[in-house]
């Protein structure tokens, strides 16, 4: 009852452009911190948002699957884990999880426990250095975390580590848009990624992007305003 009257409410057009926006710019704070943020959710409860749950996160699980499959990638390392729902649709043969917030890899962790083929870990871009590079995989994943990245440090040190660690592919599933509207949640800040791997990241190419078949319009809870975009390196 509670979920049905929820994506009700995200379905009227006068809740998406007006309340919601209202609700946003009240709730405002001149001391927002991202980090600070996602643990606070997390350990309220609250979960990873509506793109890792119904048939948004079974539509990205599709994709890269696939993707794993058809590429011959067996090792994946996802900068946000999140609470580890989505990643219960996920085939991959190793797995590794990183997340700034505490309580979510503490949820990985209890989830997954006894899956000898995932592990996870706790990730702080200002305390994160891998010179070893002991965190490498085949395909590096970032979904739906680069527009939740608001302060611009810790999204240009995100965006380093996601690329430094991945050995052939890097997935991001993100919005590429430097539009931000008045009114939107503080936690939200578009960004065009692109340009700035192209400034960057230039070993890497970008070889594909796919548009989100559930593009979004006004039901925020089953349509995305996400695309995948996909990485890979040299030629």
């Amino acid at each position: 009852m509670k979920n049905t009257l929820k994506r009700a409410m995200y379905k009227s057009t006068v809740v998406h452009k007006v309340v919601i926006p209202a609700y946003h710019t009240l709730r405002r704070s001149a001391h927002f911190n991202s980090k600070e943020y996602w643990e606070k959710r997390y350990k309220k409860g609250g979960n990873s948002g509506a793109g890792s749950y119904g048939r948004l996160a079974e539509y990205k699980a599709k994709f890269l699957n696939s993707f794993a499959r058809e590429h011959g990638v067996s090792s994946v390392i996802e900068f946000g884990s999140g609470d580890g729902n989505q990643l219960g649709l996920f085939k991959f043969k190793r797995y590794t999880g990183l997340d700034v917030s505490k309580t979510s890899i503490a949820c990985c962790m209890s989830q997954y426990a006894g899956d000898k083929h995932k592990s996870f870990h706790l990730y702080d871009p200002e305390y994160f250095l891998d010179n070893f590079r002991a965190f490498r995989a085949d395909l590096t994943l970032s979904l739906d975390v680069i527009y939740h990245l608001v302060e611009d440090s810790v999204f240009e040190k995100y965006m380093h580590d996601l690329f430094a660690a991945s050995d052939k592919y890097v997935i991001i599933y993100a919005s590429n848009t430097d539009t931000n509207k008045r009114g939107q949640a503080q936690h939200v800040r578009h960004r065009k990624f692109t340009d700035w791997v192209a400034q960057h990241e230039p070993a890497w190419k970008l070889v594909e992007q796919i548009e989100n078949r559930y593009r979004l319009q006004t039901n925020e809870i089953d349509e995305s305003f996400a695309d995948f975009y996909v990485y890979k390196k040299g030629r």
